[in-house]
C-alpha cells in the first residue's frame, strides 16, 4: 500500500463526504477509492468512517486522523515547494506590514527594490499604525518597533531608534535651550496623540518621570504635528526617524537628550514555523540588509542607531 496517496485519498474522502465525490475529484475509480481506504483501516486497525447506504461520518478516531494527514501533506508540500524555490527565483504572493511612516521612509523603498529584482514576485505592503496578528490576517513578514511581546515570533534586530524633543532652531533663538525637561512647562508644546498625549515621559539617574506639556496646537498625526514644529510653533517628542530628514538638514534640533529614556527596537518579524518558503527567507534577508544599512547611513544626523542584525527569538 502506497500510504501517502492512501493518506491523501483519506482527506479527499473526508473533504468531498462521500466515496463517490472523492472519486470524482481523484479522477480515481470508486472500487479504487474503496479499496484505498479499506486497506489504510486495516493497516490502522481502526475504523476512520461510520458509512451507511446514504451516508458517510467519521469516527472518533477519523477526526483526529484527518488532522494528522492534513498537517503532514501540507508539509511534504511544503518541503517540495521550497525545493523548487531554492532551484531557481523566489515567486508567489507575500504580504508585508509595516507602521506608516517608519513603511513610507525605509520599507516600501526595501519592497520595491526586491520586486524589481526578483520578477516572479508579487507583494503587497500593508502600512498600519497598530499591532497585527501576522497568522491571524495572513501577513507572512511584519517590520516591529518597540519590545515584542509575541513568543510565537521569530524576530531579527535590525536597529533602535530614540523617543527624542525636537525644535526649530528659530524657536529656541526666541526662547532660549531647556536644560531640564521641566522648563517644557511653560513652553509650548505641540502635542501629538500617539506620541505619548500631554505626558511625556523621561529619564534622569535611571529613574523614570513624566511631564505634564501644554500648548495651543494637538494632531492625531505626526506629519502635521512635525510640520508646526519645522514652523517654529515649540517644541514636539517624536521617534528619532519621524524627523530625521529635519534634523540632517539642521531645520530641527535634539534638545534635552540625556534625559531620553531607552532606545526601542526595530525588528524583521515572522511567525514561527518548521519549514518557510523560499520567497519569506529570500525577503527577510533583503529587508534586513536594507534596514540596517539605511539606519546605520542615518546614525550621526538622525540619532538612529544600527545594531547587530542577530536572529532572536520574541
Amino acid at each position: 500500500m502506497d500510504k501517502l496517496k492512501a493518506m491523501a485519498t483519506f482527506v479527499q474522502i473526508a473533504e468531498a463526504g462521500s466515496l463517490s465525490a472523492a472519486a470524482r475529484a481523484s479522477g480515481a475509480s470508486l472500487p479504487a477509492v474503496v479499496r484505498s481506504l479499506a486497506a489504510l483501516e486495516a493497516e490502522l486497525g481502526v475504523r476512520l468512517f461510520n458509512r451507511s447506504t446514504r451516508r458517510i461520518a467519521l469516527t472518533g478516531e477519523g477526526r483526529h486522523y484527518l488532522e494528522s494527514c492534513r498537517n503532514l501533506l501540507a508539509a511534504l508540500g511544503e518541503a517540495e515547494s521550497a525545493l523548487r524555490d531554492e532551484a531557481g527565483d523566489p515567486s508567489g504572493l507575500l504580504t508585508v506590514t509595516a507602521p506608516v511612516l517608519f513603511g513610507q521612509m525605509y520599507v516600501a523603498p526595501a519592497v520595491t527594490a526586491f520586486v524589481q529584482r526578483h520578477a516572479g514576485m508579487r507583494c503587497r505592503l500593508l502600512l498600519l499604525d497598530r499591532i497585527t496578528n501576522l497568522l491571524e490576517e495572513g501577513i507572512d513578514v511584519g517590520v516591529r518597533i518597540g519590545h515584542l511581546e509575541d513568543s510565537s515570533l521569530i524576530a531579527h534586530p535590525v536597529g533602535k531608534v530614540r523617543r527624542m524633543v525636537v525644535a526649530s532652531p528659530d524657536y529656541l533663538a526666541r526662547h532660549g535651550l531647556p536644560e531640564h525637561p521641566r522648563d517644557l512647562l511653560q513652553a509650548n508644546c505641540v502635542g501629538f496623540s500617539a506620541g505619548g498625549g500631554p505626558w511625556w515621559r523621561f529619564e534622569e539617574k535611571g529613574r523614570s518621570f513624566t511631564v505634564p506639556v501644554t500648548g495651543n496646537l494637538e494632531f492625531n498625526h505626526v506629519a502635521p504635528a512635525v510640520d508646526a514644529c519645522l514652523g517654529g510653533l515649540g517644541f514636539g517628542m517624536f521617534i528619532s526617524y519621524q524627523v530625521a530628514p529635519h534634523l540632517a538638514t539642521g531645520r530641527l534640533c535634539a534638545v534635552l537628550e540625556a534625559f531620553e529614556t531607552p532606545p526601542r527596537p526595530i525588528s524583521v518579524v515572522y511567525p514561527h514555523a518548521r519549514l518557510q518558503p523560499a520567497r519569506v527567507r529570500v525577503f527577510v534577508a533583503w529587508v534586513r540588509e536594507a534596514l540596517e544599512a539605511a539606519l546605520a547611513g542615518r546614525h550621526d544626523e538622525a540619532s538612529v542607531q544600527a545594531s547587530p542584525g542577530l536572529p532572536a527569538g520574541s
